[in-house]
């Protein structure tokens, strides 16, 4: 059996549209000592037919990997998969339908090996592919060396969005996701998110970089995105709900860190952002959302002794907290004047 320095993983579920352009920048990639490991999740398009194909044609074939799961099980899970197979020093997670450039392991790499760092992210690109004229918008990291003690977890909670949501776009250590036990949640929505953030605790060094190393391609009526869509499952917003109720309980665990309150309000405030989004889209939440259900989302994770204990953003994480207590039509009320102030309503 043989190792590899750098393992992409890439869970493969019907994406027979997409596939071929996704592999082609992994096997063009300038660094060569990369394992490429697929997840088939049981799909039922022709997406297999053309990685088989790939495999066999291309000259760095060999270095293509697939495991198929038992049934579909999910892209949670075949991530899962991918962390407990993984025959490379590092893991690089990329998606079925995105691509990477030509340097992109080999830039990572590199400055993960000069830093000594468990970690490097790569800024990116997103690219809404709905819109008649694609232009990328970016996602770009200041150039930081994170390597004392709960630093990156300061920079990762220190305003909304400080770090990104997805899995994908960072070399990690799979000694660190093993060593540690850490999975993702069994969710069909925001598992990637709660990955990420919740590996912020766990890391010691970690470098960020400015330069575009990933270019996320957002289609049409893509799940992760309410643009373009005729209508949205209660069960969709309420299974994101679920997801940001389980950053809540792992706050818990950090209970005196300096980074919790700044943590936490990113956490609620993810809340906030999801019920700005139903009041917007009320019309085709199906079925409807009430207001008791709404405020409900808006619990905070501390009681109000720990919020008043928080060394930093003791006043933005009360002010959350009180939303989440207050009667619901007060709530609602609030949060639909500062969500059309924002310009999310």
């Amino acid at each position: 059996m043989r190792n590899y320095e750098v393992t992409i993983g890439i869970p493969v579920y019907n994406s027979e549209k997409y596939i071929r352009k996704t592999l082609d920048s992994v096997l063009n990639q300038s660094f060569e000592d990369i394992e490429i490991l697929l997840i088939d999740d049981r799909g039922t398009d022709a997406t297999m037919d053309i990685v088989n194909e790939i495999k066999t044609s291309h000259p760095r074939g060999k270095d293509i990997r697939i495991v198929v799961q038992p049934q579909n099980a999910g892209v949670a899970q075949a991530r899962n998969r991918i962390i407990d197979e993984a025959r490379g020093r590092y893991l690089y997670f990329l998606d079925s339908d995105d691509i990477i450039p030509v340097d992109c392991i080999s830039l990572l790499h590199s400055t993960l090996k000069n830093h000594n760092a468990e970690v490097v992210f790569g800024s990116y690109e997103k690219i809404e592919l709905f819109n008649n004229n694609p232009t990328p918008i970016l996602y770009q990291y200041p150039k930081a060396i994170l390597d004392s003690a709960d630093e990156f977890a300061e920079f990762a909670y220190r305003k909304y969005g400080g770090i990104q949501a997805s899995a994908c776009n960072y070399l990690i250590s799979v000694d660190v996701l093993r060593s540690n036990n850490h999975k993702f949640i069994n969710s069909k929505y925001w598992e990637d998110m709660v990955f990420t953030f919740d590996l912020a605790p766990l890391i010691k060094r970690a470098v960020m970089l400015p330069d575009i190393t990933y270019s996320y391609l957002c289609h049409e009526n893509s799940l992760s995105n309410y643009q373009m869509r005729d209508s949205i499952s209660k069960t969709e917003i309420l299974s994101n709900v679920n997801s940001v109720e389980e950053l809540k309980k792992t706050s818990k665990n950090l209970i005196g860190k300096s980074y919790l309150g700044n943590r936490c309000y990113n956490i609620v405030m993810t809340d906030f952002y999801i019920v700005c989004n139903a009041i917007k889209n009320k019309a085709i939440i199906l079925p409807a959302l009430s207001d008791k259900e709404l405020k409900s989302f808006m619990r905070h994770p501390l009681t109000l002794w720990q919020i008043l204990k928080l060394e930093k953003g003791k006043l933005k994480n009360l002010l959350l907290y009180f939303l989440g207590v207050i009667p619901a039509f007060l709530s609602l009320l609030i949060i639909k004047n500062a969500g059309k102030r924002k310009g999310l309503i």
